[in-house]
């Protein structure tokens, strides 16, 4: 267990502009968290129009390939 004027010292080199430091980069690591949680729905969304792209493409069903490229643009 460590000693009263270990733990003192070490209170002392953390100051107050240490904690508003450290909230500051948490608030920032919050938003780009945010942000690559933004990216990775846009890919996955994307990744389901290619999906469903593909069955349609292979099966030279243009009708549907334009249908659903029509849905698509329609969403953005």
């Amino acid at each position: 267990m460590p000693s009263n004027s270990l733990l003192n010292a070490v209170r002392g080199r953390i100051g107050s502009s240490s904690v508003a430091d450290l909230r500051r980069r948490v608030e920032e690591l919050e938003a780009e968290v945010q942000e690559c949680r933004a990216v990775n729905l846009r890919v996955a969304e994307l990744t389901d129009v290619v999906t469903e792209l593909l069955v349609p493409l292979a099966q030279g069903d243009d009708e549907k390939v334009q249908a659903l490229l029509e849905r698509y643009h329609g969403s953005l």
